[in-house]
């Protein structure tokens, strides 16, 4: 059973930065890709960004383009969402997933791709 627990959410005020965090309890964590997405009440998950096994390939949706970093540390089966200049659009439930070994990275935009998702953690950004 594969287990997310996502840290680091709170309350920032526009223009603020948080730093997300997400560690996995699976033993082959440097195999899968990761990501990230997020959800408001009532609203469809939005994917936010990506990485692969690696760190060598990520992506990220437009508007957290050049705001938001993802990265992982694969001796600590943790991954990471650097979030900077935060805006109050960026007021979510944030999630982190892992990327279903048989899914390619050309689907990581899916949330079907996905087969574990951590509980989430709030963000919540005043202006």
């Amino acid at each position: 059973q594969v287990q997310l627990v996502e840290s680091g959410g709170g309350l920032v005020q526009a223009g603020g930065s948080l730093r997300l965090s997400c560690e996995a309890s699976v033993r082959t964590f440097t195999t899968y890709a990761m990501g990230w997405w997020r959800q408001l009440p009532g609203k469809e998950r939005e994917f936010v960004a990506a990485i692969n096994w690696s760190g060598v390939r990520s992506d990220y949706t437009d508007s957290v383009k050049g705001r938001f970093t993802i990265s992982r540390d694969n001796g600590k089966n943790t991954v990471y969402l650097q979030m900077n200049t935060l805006v109050a659009e960026d007021t979510a439930v944030y999630y982190c997933a892992v990327l279903g070994g048989g899914s390619p990275w050309s689907s990581h935009t899916s949330p079907a791709a996905y087969d574990y998702w951590g509980q989430g953690t709030q963000v919540t950004v005043s202006s």
